[in-house]
């Protein structure tokens, strides 16, 4: 397991703001490293290794994901693609209607992991656009 280190704006016993740090443990999704859902806030913590690469696949629900560190580069089927880096942020829902299967020589998006950086992201379910 792998932990992620984020600073909190916090008080201190005398109500001075200062800056502490909250440690979320990260597991291993074959190389997609994401902590546990924040179920009041619904978000995860994403950390992938340099050289991940994802198979072809649709999204579950509408996903905002937030670029912190490294290049992901999202792929389409007519072998367009978009690069998103930090700072940059874009919603997944290429999910499928109900009723249709998916099919691995039609359907779905890739991510691969662009350089030598390790990837940082955060992943928000959104309920509804």
């Amino acid at each position: 397991m792998t932990d992620i280190i984020i600073p909190v704006l916090d008080c201190n016993e005398d109500g001075l703001s200062i800056f502490t740090e909250r440690s979320y443990t990260l597991e291993d999704f074959n190389g997609l490293f994401i902590s546990e859902r924040q179920n009041a806030l619904n978000f995860r913590h994403r950390m992938s290794q340099p050289g991940y690469c994802s198979d072809w696949h649709v999204a579950g629900d509408p996903t905002l994901i937030i670029i912190r560190k490294g290049t992901l580069r999202i792929g389409l089927r007519d072998n367009s693609y978009r690069d998103f880096m930090p700072g940059d942020m874009f919603i997944a829902q290429d999910r499928l209607e109900a009723g249709i299967a998916f099919n691995h020589d039609i359907h779905g998006h890739t991510a691969k992991l662009m350089g030598n950086d390790t990837l940082l992201a955060v992943h928000i379910k959104l309920e509804k656009l």
